[in-house]
């Protein structure tokens, strides 16, 4: 469970940001930027107390450290530069993972007020964790608060439904999963706690062999076709102990690609408005259709393997 004081800091950090970054979305692209930021030096620091080296801030970007960002002698235009410097040459830093690189990719800071960062980053400075997975349910929390936010509904299924949905369809260690309109990743991230906790003991040991929890992540995957999405979703999934995710920007209706991919279980609520004029899909479909929900259904149901389940929302009236 997320504490009380984990929670009051997000919404601070909300706060600040909403009179400067109204669209929900930028905000949270702007906090999960700021998290991981910190996050990278906390496990550098970390690493330098156990006697070992910095990864992430060394050579030329050791300039754009956390606490020479958070320098008391820095100015507020100073921390604005070298923030803004900072994020947008981390993906040319060779000291970070593929995946981290491409959350930094594209990224930019959307205001120039200097007084409004300082009080951002601030907060941010407050947050630290010595292990992913609490920064992974501070995300959660974030992504809750947010997508219950008007246009940002499109972001995320109330957690209870997506773990009903899950808990139904019953997934399975050895078991493949997709979903192919991830969104931030909600239904992977359930269906791989639930895998994990139905194969923990009454004393909560694992029972899951090393070689069978190395294949496990290995065994899901997502698809959007929003490259925002995709980077919530990998922050999301590496977050919850998946080192190496897979996530993948793609037009499920339109092409072709991953076609002949298939999954054991599929779970989704895919996006039900249709742009104007409807969708214009790819031939190999078993329907002719241009409305979105009634695609995507076909798509699951073509893209199970035998002996496989699926659980998808949709609109009321679909399944008539």
């Amino acid at each position: 469970m997320l504490d009380t004081d984990t929670k009051r800091r997000i919404d601070s950090a909300r706060d600040i940001l909403v009179g400067k970054v109204p669209d929900p979305k930028s905000q949270v692209e702007q906090i999960t930027i700021a998290l991981i930021y910190k996050f990278m030096d906390d496990m550098d620091a970390e690493s330098e107390e156990l006697g070992g080296k910095r990864k992430f801030f060394t050579k030329e970007f050791a300039r754009y450290g956390w606490a020479k960002l958070m320098a008391p002698s820095l100015g507020g235009h100073e921390m604005l530069g070298l923030y803004g410097e900072g994020i947008a040459k981390m993906p040319e830093n060779p000291g970070i993972p593929p995946l981290f690189r491409d959350i930094f990719k594209n990224a930019y800071l959307p205001y120039r007020d200097p007084e409004t960062l300082k009080a951002f980053l601030k907060i941010i400075d407050e947050f630290s964790y010595d292990h992913s997975e609490r920064l992974g349910d501070a995300f959660e929390y974030l992504l809750s608060v947010l997508g219950s936010q008007g246009d940002a509904g499109q972001f995320r299924t109330p957690r209870h439904i997506i773990d009903f949905m899950v808990e139904v369809v019953d997934p399975q260690k050895g078991e493949t999963v997709l979903d192919p309109a991830c969104g931030t990743a909600g239904f992977l991230i359930s269906a791989y706690k639930h895998i994990l906790r139905v194969n923990t003991d009454a004393k909560g040991h694992s029972k899951l062999t090393p070689d069978e929890r190395g294949r496990l992540a290995k065994n899901f995957k997502g698809y959007d076709i929003s490259p925002d999405m995709v980077r919530l979703s990998l922050v999301n999934l590496y977050l919850h102990g998946f080192t190496d995710p897979h996530i993948y920007e793609y037009d499920t209706l339109t092409s072709e690609e991953r076609w002949n991919e298939f999954a054991d279980v599929i779970l989704a609520n895919p996006p039900f408005m249709s742009p104007k004029g409807g969708i214009k899909p790819h031939k190999r479909f078993s329907i002719q259709a241009k409305r979105s929900e009634l695609l995507f259904v076909d798509y699951m149901a073509e893209h199970l393997t035998p002996t496989g389940r699926a659980a998808i929302i949709v609109p009321e009236g679909i399944i008539e």
